[in-house]
């Protein structure tokens, strides 16, 4: 039979081993709410990480533009009239064709017709000079030099809210121009889209592509195959035929090839190669 020292050995060591479990399991209570707080923690970093780089993928790869950054360069010199078509030094003409007439007033009733012919087909068009009087100014003076003739699209976009076909740069690469700015000639009339600052483009739509700076367009235009959500900060100047819009569904329908690192789904040269043959103006 244990005598009495025995047993408060036997107890001391029970609340000595009771101590270490309870000791042990405060530090794992310690260890567990410290990764919960760190894991919480990088949750919430990164769902702002992912939502401040998502959007400005979207901004950048999603719309019809230049991503660049960097601060415009100096203006160069400007025409005299109205429209004030101001030339890019710092960006050379991808094929020569001069500061557009500069008429004071600017025309600004009635259409123009210009047909596309392209690779896939020909694709009519009609330049409404009350919605964008300068850009139509523009549009009529590239034709008119043949400066589209023998220039490739290189942008199809088929991504739900997003779709169009993105031709005008003579390089084929979506970095040439014309050597001038165009000011931008907001539209009015569009209807508002789901999200705030976001208006429906429909499709059939033709307008100007331009950079993130204002006033940056020059001889990138896009045309609408379906209805998409934009800001309203690209000049509507016109509209394609249905005709010309058959032509555009089978480029969409053949899709797009894969775009550079980071590019959205069904964003890059279209598979379905849309050369403009000649750009030409009826009457």
């Amino acid at each position: 039979m244990p005598s009495n020292e025995q047993r408060r050995q036997a107890a001391k060591r029970k609340l000595e081993r009771q101590l270490e479990r309870r000791a042990a399991r405060a530090k794992r209570r310690r260890v567990i709410g410290v990764t919960v707080t760190v894991v919480a923690v990088l949750a919430v970093v990164g769902g702002v990480y992912w939502l401040a780089t998502s959007e400005s993928s979207t901004d950048a790869s999603a719309n019809p533009s230049d991503t660049s950054t960097t601060p415009p360069p100096p203006p160069g010199k400007q025409s005299e009239g109205p429209c004030k078509y101001t030339e890019t030094p710092a960006e050379p003409a991808a094929k020569e064709a001069g500061l557009p007439p500069d008429a004071n007033p600017t025309p600004d009733k009635g259409t123009v017709q210009a047909d596309f012919k392209t690779s896939q087909g020909v694709i009519p068009l009609t330049l409404d000079r009350a919605k964008a009087p300068c850009t139509v100014q523009s549009f009529t003076h590239l034709i008119a030099k043949k400066y589209y003739d023998n220039t490739t699209c290189h942008r199809l976009t088929t991504g739900e809210g997003l779709k169009v076909l993105q031709c005008g740069d003579p390089k084929g690469t979506g970095q040439g121009g014309p050597g001038y700015t165009i000011k931008d000639e907001k539209p009015k009339d569009l209807k508002a889209g789901p999200k705030e600052g976001v208006s429906i483009y429909p499709r059939g739509t033709l307008a100007m592509a331009k950079t993130q700076a204002p006033d940056s367009g020059g001889s990138q235009f896009f045309m609408v195959t379906g209805d998409s959500q934009l800001p309203p900060e690209y000049t509507v100047f016109g509209s394609v035929s249905e005709e010309g819009m058959k032509v555009l569904d089978n480029v969409a329908a053949a899709g797009a090839e894969a775009g550079e690192p980071g590019a959205p789904p069904g964003d890059g040269k279209p598979k379905l190669e849309t050369k403009i043959e000649t750009a030409t103006l009826k009457g």
